[in-house]
């Protein structure tokens, strides 16, 4: 029996490869963050705890977290629309309006705070006409969430558009011919496609809003237990040389990041496992509908 040609291998072998992933790993991500939590350990118990559950503290754990959920959830929303109309419609800048979707990657967010703050302040274009209404963005936490909805917007889009882009019409117009209304349409044929990727997105922009800085130090007016984000408790702690102290808190942002970004990838991958194991019956369905 003649056996087939093996291909040459482009990448070294599987060991050679690994070690140099887990060298590179350990280098870029693993020893930082275990230095952290390193650094945090020469505190007792006691101080660990004065540090990490100080009122202030607490108030920026609450402000950081519960804005970048929610931020994340708007983008999950919007994202889904304006990857929807980037995919399926034809308008006059379409390749404009795709080109600044990812601008918020390129731009340094020192810059998007400065103009985020001009554009809301009491005297800027749209704050001018917000604040006679009692609705004040700028140097308050509605800042802080306009600045995380700007940063993580294009995560949702990116990740969602490919999915859409290989989404098949002929499934919509299937459910169409049966009688399924849009909405019907939308919520069990093309939703449990697009979740996977909406749940990636979200999970992209909630971590990134989690430790934004440049961005949100502008608009928030940084005023303490009100509009102060943990990112900068923790280059408050630096500049007293309160070296412990900042490390204390950056280990429970990591720590809670990681639980909640474990906790979505579970739900991930127990959607996927669920929408997996009816797949093949809609595939063979489709195979004799079309035969």
């Amino acid at each position: 029996m003649n056996k087939a040609p093996t291909l040459p291998r482009v990448l070294p072998g599987f060991g050679l490869s690994l070690g140099f992933t887990l060298t590179y790993l350990s280098l870029m991500v693993l020893i930082p963050l275990a230095a952290v939590f390193i650094r945090s350990s020469s505190l007792s118990a006691a101080a660990f705890w004065d540090a990490v559950t100080a009122p202030r503290v607490l108030a920026s754990y609450q402000l950081s977290f519960g804005m970048a959920l929610l931020a994340a959830a708007i983008n999950s929303v919007f994202g889904l629309l304006l990857a929807w109309a980037l995919v399926r419609y034809r308008f006059p800048g379409k390749k404009l309006v795709d080109a600044l979707v990812d601008l918020p990657f390129a731009l340094p967010t020192a810059v998007a705070g400065i103009a985020l703050t001009a554009l809301y302040a009491g005297n800027g274009w749209l704050g001018r006409y917000l604040e006679p209404l009692g609705i004040k963005v700028a140097f308050g936490p509605l800042g802080v969430l306009v600045a995380l909805i700007f940063i993580g917007l294009p995560f949702v889009v990116r990740t969602v558009q490919p999915v859409l882009e290989d989404l098949e019409t002929e499934l919509e117009e299937a459910a169409t011919s049966l009688g399924a209304h849009r909405w019907q349409t939308f919520r069990h044929v093309i939703l449990p496609v697009l979740q996977p990727a909406l749940m990636t997105g979200f999970a992209l922009a909630f971590a990134r809003a989690v430790g934004e800085y440049g961005s949100v130090i502008f608009i928030a007016g940084n005023i303490p237990m009100v509009s102060e984000i943990t990112p900068l408790m923790i280059i408050s702690k630096l500049e007293q040389y309160d070296y412990a102290g900042a490390t204390a808190i950056a280990s429970v942002m990591l720590t809670v990041s990681f639980l909640l970004l474990l906790a979505i990838n579970g739900l991930q991958a127990w959607n996927a496992r669920r929408h997996g194991q009816s797949a093949p019956r809609t595939h063979r369905t489709t195979k004799g509908e079309t035969a």
